[in-house]
C-alpha cells in the first residue's frame, strides 16, 4: 500500500466519523462556494490597503515609514495570532472564530479611517487589523476545508480557497482607486469595513516555514509599495490598481492550477518552482524601463505565482500531520509567511525613507527567492511516525 492510499484511508475514515454530525444540506460544494465567499471578501479589502498610504500620508504629513510601520505591525500580529485562532477553530469550529475575526477586522478598518496619529495608526491598521485578519483569513476557511472536504476534493478546495482571495483581491484594487478619486480615502475606509463585517523539531516543517517567509516578504511588499513605486517611476496610479488587480486576476488560475498539481507531482518541487520563477520576473521587471505593458505583464506573471504557494503548502503540513489539526500547524507556517510580510512592508518603507529607492528591497527579493527554491527541495513529502502506516 503506497502512502497517498494509506492516507485516503485514514482520511476517509475521519470524514466518514465527521460526516454522520454533519447536516445533510451542508455538501462539498456548499461548504466550497461558502469559504470561497468569505476568502473573498476576507482578502480583498485587505490587499487593497497600499493604496492608502500615499494619500494618508499626505494628508497627516508623514513619511511612509509611517504607513508601513503600521502594515508591518499587521503582518506581525497577523501571523502571531494566526496558530491561537487556528488551535480555537479546531477545538470549536471555524463559525465563531470568522465571526470575531471578521468584527475585529472591520472594526480597525473603521477606526483606521480616523487615525490622525501614527500612534493611533499603529493600534487601529496594525494591532485590529492585524487580530481580526487572523480569524477572519482564509487560512481559517482551508483549516475548514481540511475537514469537512472529502479526500478527493481536498486538493481542489484548498487551491479554490487561495483563488477566492486572489479574486478578491482583483475586484477590491480598482475598487480602492475609485473609490479613494471619488469619495476619499476615509470614507473608502469606512466603505471596506462595512463590506467585510457583511460578509518546531521536524525538518521538512521547518524547511517548509522558512521558505513560506519568503512568500509573505514577496507579495506584501509587492501589494503595498507597488502602486507608490509606478507613480514614482512616471505610470499613472490606475496602473497600480489594474496591475494588483491583474495580480487577483490571473492568480485565480495560478491557485488552482497548483492545487490541481499537487495530486500529481510533489509538492516540494511545485514550491521550488514558484519561487524561482518570482525571483526571475522580479528581476526581468525591474531591470526593464518602466512602461505600463511591461507592469501589466509583470502583474499577470506574479499572478500565477501570487498565493499559488498556498495549496501545496496547506497540503504539505496536511500529509506530515494530517488535517486534525491542521489550521493550527498550517497557523504557525502561516506566521513565518507574516513575519516576511512585516519585514517586506517595514522595510520598503524604511529603506525608501533613507536612500529614496525601492532598489535594495527587490534585490532582497530575488535573493529570497532564490533560496527559498533551494531550501524546499530536501522537504520529505509523508507523515511523521506516529501517522505513518505501519
Amino acid at each position: 500500500m503506497d502512502e497517498r492510499t494509506a492516507q485516503n484511508r485514514d482520511s476517509a475514515k475521519a470524514d466518514t466519523s465527521l460526516s454522520s454530525r454533519v447536516p445533510p444540506w451542508r455538501t462539498p460544494a456548499v461548504i466550497l462556494v461558502c469559504g470561497c465567499l468569505i476568502a473573498m471578501i476576507g482578502f480583498g479589502a485587505r490587499s487593497g490597503l497600499g493604496f492608502f498610504l500615499t494619500p494618508m500620508s499626505s494628508a497627516h504629513g508623514w513619511g511612509r515609514d509611517v504607513f508601513a510601520l503600521a502594515l508591518a505591525i499587521q503582518m506581525l500580529l497577523w501571523g502571531a495570532a494566526q496558530p491561537l485562532a487556528g488551535a480555537v477553530a479546531d477545538r470549536y469550529g471555524a463559525a465563531p472564530v470568522l465571526s470575531i475575526g471578521a468584527v475585529l477586522y472591520a472594526l480597525g478598518l473603521a477606526s483606521m479611517a480616523y487615525a490622525a496619529t501614527p500612534g493611533m495608526l499603529h493600534l487601529t491598521a496594525g494591532a485590529v487589523i492585524g487580530f481580526g485578519l487572523a480569524g477572519s483569513s482564509f487560512t481559517i476557511v482551508l483549516g475548514a476545508f481540511g475537514k469537512l472536504m472529502p479526500p478527493q476534493w481536498r486538493s481542489l478546495a484548498f487551491g479554490a480557497g487561495t483563488a477566492a482571495g486572489s479574486f478578491g483581491q482583483f475586484l477590491f484594487s480598482p475598487l480602492a482607486v475609485a473609490l479613494i478619486g471619488g469619495v476619499g480615502w476615509e470614507d473608502t475606509l469606512v466603505i471596506f469595513a462595512a463590506v467585510v463585517r457583511e460578509a518546531l523539531g521536524h525538518k521538512s516543517y521547518v524547511l517548509l516555514v522558512l521558505g513560506f517567509f519568503t512568500c509573505g516578504f514577496q507579495i506584501f511588499f509587492i501589494a503595498v509599495h507597488l502602486p507608490a513605486y509606478l507613480v514614482d517611476r512616471g505610470l499613472p496610479s490606475e496602473v497600480g490598481g489594474w496591475t494588483l488587480a491583474s495580480i487577483g486576476l490571473f492568480n485565480i488560475v495560478g491557485a488552482i492550477s497548483a492545487g490541481w498539481l499537487a495530486e500529481f507531482m510533489p509538492k516540494r518541487y511545485i514550491l521550488s518552482l514558484i519561487y524561482f520563477g518570482r525571483a526571475a520576473a522580479i528581476l526581468v521587471y525591474i531591470l526593464l524601463p518602466p512602461s505600463t505593458i511591461a507592469t501589466l505583464i509583470f502583474g499577470a506573471v506574479m499572478g500565477l505565482l501570487w498565493l499559488s504557494t498556498v495549496p501545496p503548502t496547506s497540503g504539505l503540513v496536511a500529509v506530515m500531520f494530517g488535517t486534525r489539526w491542521l489550521a493550527m500547524l498550517f497557523g504557525f507556517a502561516f506566521f513565518s509567511h507574516q513575519v516576511g510580510g512585516f519585514l517586506g512592508v517595514w522595510l520598503g518603507g524604511v529603506l525608501f525613507e533613507r536612500t529614496g529607492s525601492y532598489d535594495a528591497v527587490w534585490w532582497l527579493s530575488i535573493l529570497l527567492g532564490l533560496l527559498s527554491a533551494a531550501i524546499n527541495l530536501p522537504i520529505v513529502e509523508k507523515p511523521v511516525a506516529r501517522l505513518a502506516p505501519a
